[in-house]
């Protein structure tokens, strides 16, 4: 394991399994905007190839600029697999992981469901105990962080 710090705008990713309805799913997590990232855990191993394209497609449901995608997709090339470094951000995991079945179970699911269930946790504040300029929504300061990252190149 590399020991490597992200210079991304969004932050080194985090990812933990879990399992709804004996389905096993993946929660991907962005360290500095806590945006979440829900998928079903399939070919785990090649996850470091295909998480370019898994940000993209969420930055992209985010309708952030193609301009500012293609600045962060450069930024986290290549792919690090590294110990975990901010434990407060493992906390917010297991938080969302706690929540997303009853998410899910308000519709029944199937994974068409997942990209609404990343929508409703973006929308939670994180980090609500500190005071409300450290508060995190994951909706609304993913995007800021990477306009006042990329904009500034």
């Amino acid at each position: 394991m590399v020991e490597a710090v992200s210079d991304t705008a969004l932050g080194d990713w985090y990812v933990n399994r879990f399992v709804v309805d004996r389905r096993p799913l993946l929660l991907l997590l962005s360290s500095r905007g806590l945006l979440p990232i829900v998928i079903p855990a399939r070919d785990v191993r090649a996850l470091p190839k295909y998480l370019p394209a898994l940000v993209a497609g969420r930055l992209q449901r985010l309708e952030v600029a193609p301009g500012l995608i293609a600045a962060e997709l450069a930024a986290m090339a290549p792919v690090q697999i590294a110990k975990t470094l901010d434990r407060s951000v493992l906390g917010v995991m297991v938080d969302f992981a706690k929540v997303i079945p009853f998410h899910l179970e308000i519709d029944g699911w199937d994974e068409t469901n997942l990209p609404e269930i990343e929508f409703r946790l973006a929308q939670t504040p994180c980090y609500s105990s500190k005071r409300s300029d450290a508060v995190i929504w994951p909706e609304k300061d993913a995007p800021d962080l990477l306009a006042a990252r990329w904009h500034a190149t």
